[in-house]
């Protein structure tokens, strides 16, 4: 993605199944639980740089004995600052012969992080702020054990507002700083009646009070609780979640928009936001890694017991496409093929593009995320340009002019011009993202390699996505224009990004979206500038009904225009004007059906088409209209 893009969040649990001496025996360490938590973060660390957490639950602590335990950092390489910090205490702890990893029970009992139960939590940040206090887990604590809850998710809520209503009117003061501050309040709610029912009920039996909290934690079952806290959800969410009788769980919202995977052997149960994590850090096939079933929770019960039950009903399965476009990680065996389909699949574009000559292309990607899609795209061409000389050759055959010259000639022409041009310079990217005079500095992210491209050519670079086509114009097409080819083509494995994300990518104001600027110049130059205004008003009506009867008006912006239109006008507005180069810019994108046909279990493609797979979306998208229109800046949700 050449536009940095704030996203996702990553989930890491690791449950260990066995005591602490098995591990110290099978493995020589007592911290290898700890050691899979800090990998399993590590693994994911792409999904969040504004903040880590990592939580702990101890099982059958005495009482008067802590047992929960939570680190949190906002700062700079916040993941390795909080598993830094822990191993500096153990380490000091074994200096002064406080612990001793022979005898497990003195880490237990002197170690935070000495524990069965382990969570960790990758930010980055699409509401709140962005200090220490609101990085996860979010911590809910009681003397009561089976009350304690702490949180950690990968998500956004559509409907905060309504949700806080509804804690208002329990006589609740909530604090309004994150949605995630909403469902942990929400679920500890929930926990904290169905503890008074279960304490009330073995009161009334004449249960010993001494019983009264293990029979608590027993009876205690994690998914009806989700289940009646979930009611009123609207968004795309996973959550991971430790409860303080050491019960946990991993919940995933029920179109399945967010992901979640989870695994359990005779040693430990594991989940997290990415299989291929779980894969390596476990060294497990991916037939032994299960995805969480959209609408169900993974439930691992205090006593070890692990099962999956369903919290919500399942809806339509509208899995992120963008998961597998962009954010997971690209060496999962499925995303790796998909990201190649993705990028063969742009073949026929490219080819038109080039105007049928693909000997006088030269072929490489940008950014770097975009490099498994460029291998796809280079082997479908090669495909085609093989497939061509075959019939060539046999033409050849057939006409008798089959020689030795015709065959070197075909073998000459046969290989593509691959060239890596790009180069980003990531320490200068950094110190610009920390800099206010971005503009002047931007154009200077990525170097080039010279003298490899022609005047004659055409340089085609693949990009992953384009959302608002800043660094484009800023950036790359300034630098690649210094090539000097005859046309620049950027070829987009996702297709053209119109309408804001609400479930936890920030995507979120349409005019900075540049499909969307492209339209709305289209509209203007066209005359329909009243069509805009109506669109306006088609909005504010929306936004009166109940979110259950809302359609999504903004697709009016674009319904009179072709793709190929909006395209073009994408390139005229990228193309930059203060450059010493005459040649021409053209943008090219992914086809809906072609992305759906590249990945085929993820169809959520919300952003490219509109379609909303929950009623909160449809109102954030006609909101973020009216907030264009009104000209007021922020989130639509």
């Amino acid at each position: 993605m050449s536009d940095q893009i704030k996203h996702e969040c990553g989930i890491a649990i690791v449950r260990l199944l066995k005591p602490f001496s098995y591990y110290q025996e099978k493995y020589g360490s007592v911290l290898w639980g700890f050691n899979k938590l800090f990998l399993l973060m590590e693994k994911q660390h792409n999904r969040g740089q504004d903040g880590a957490g990592i939580g702990a639950v101890k099982l059958g602590m005495p009482p008067g004995e802590a047992f929960m335990f939570r680190e949190r950092d906002n700062s700079r390489n916040p993941i390795s600052k909080v598993i830094r910090k822990q191993l500096n205490l153990y380490n000091n702890l074994l200096d002064r012969n406080v612990i001793v990893p022979e005898f497990p029970w003195t880490v237990k009992e002197h170690w935070p992080f000495g524990a069965e139960v382990l969570m960790g939590h990758l930010r980055y940040g699409t509401s709140g702020g962005y200090d220490k206090a609101v990085c996860q887990p979010y911590f809910r604590k009681s003397p009561w054990p089976t009350r304690n809850l702490m949180l950690a998710g990968n998500f956004n809520m559509t409907n905060v507002e309504e949700l806080n209503e509804r804690l208002i009117g329990r006589g609740a003061h909530p604090i309004f700083d994150t949605d995630t501050q909403t469902v942990l309040e929400e679920i500890g709610y929930h926990m904290d009646e169905e503890h008074t029912r279960l304490y009330h009920e073995l009161r009334d039996r004449k249960t010993p009070n001494e019983d009264i909290a293990g029979i608590i934690s027993e009876k205690l079952e994690p998914a009806d609780v989700l289940h009646e806290a979930s009611k009123h959800w609207d968004g795309g969410y996973a959550f991971g979640g430790l409860i303080g009788n050491g019960d946990c769980f991993f919940l995933r919202d029920p179109n399945g928009i967010r992901p979640g995977f989870y695994f359990q052997d005779d040693e430990v149960v594991a989940m997290a936001s990415e299989r291929v994590a779980l894969m390596t850090i476990f060294e497990k096939k991916a037939e032994e890694v299960r995805e969480v079933r959209p609408g169900h929770a993974v439930i691992v019960k205090h006593t070890g017991q692990t099962y999956e039950k369903q919290v919500m009903v399942p809806q339509q399965r509208s899995s992120c496409s963008f998961e597998r476009i962009y954010f997971s990680r690209g060496n999962d065996p499925e995303i790796y093929a998909e990201r190649k389909a993705l990028g063969g699949a742009l073949s026929d574009q490219v080819i038109d593009a080039v105007d049928g000559d693909l000997t006088r292309g030269v072929f490489s990607f940008v950014p770097n995320t975009a490099e498994i899609a460029y291998y796809g795209l280079m082997e479908e061409l090669r495909k085609r340009r093989r497939d061509k000389h075959i019939e060539d050759i046999l033409k050849a055959q057939e006409e008798g002019t089959l020689d030795r010259e015709f065959l070197e000639s075909a073998l000459r022409d046969k290989w593509l011009r691959i060239e890596k041009i790009a180069h980003k310079d990531i320490k200068l990217r950094t110190f610009i993202s920390q800099e206010k005079s971005r503009v002047q500095l931007a154009s200077h992210v990525y170097d080039i390699t010279y003298g490899v491209v022609n005047p004659e050519d055409s340089l085609v670079v693949v990009d992953d996505s384009i959302v608002r086509g800043t660094t484009l114009k800023r950036s790359i097409i300034r630098i690649l224009s210094k090539t000097n080819p005859k046309k620049i083509i950027v070829a987009s494995t996702a297709p053209q990004i119109r309408y804001p994300d609400c479930y936890g990518i920030d995507m979120s104001e349409l005019g900075k979206f540049i499909a969307f600027q492209a339209a709305i110049a289209l509209n203007k130059e066209t005359g329909r500038e009243e069509e805009l205004a109506e669109i306006y008003a088609a909005c504010v009506a929306e936004l009166k009904k109940p979110k259950t009867e809302m359609t999504n008006q903004v697709k009016r912006v674009y319904e009179p225009f072709t793709p190929e239109q909006i395209s073009a006008k994408i390139s005229e507005l990228v193309s930059p004007k203060d450059v010493d180069w005459d040649g021409e810019v053209q943008i090219l994108y992914q086809s809906i059906e072609n992305l759906h046909a590249s990945c085929p279990g993820h169809t959520g493609d919300w952003y490219f088409t509109g379609d909303y797979p929950t009623a909160g979306g449809m109102a954030v998208v006609n909101r973020a209209f009216v907030n264009y229109y009104e000209k007021k800046e922020g989130r639509s949700y």
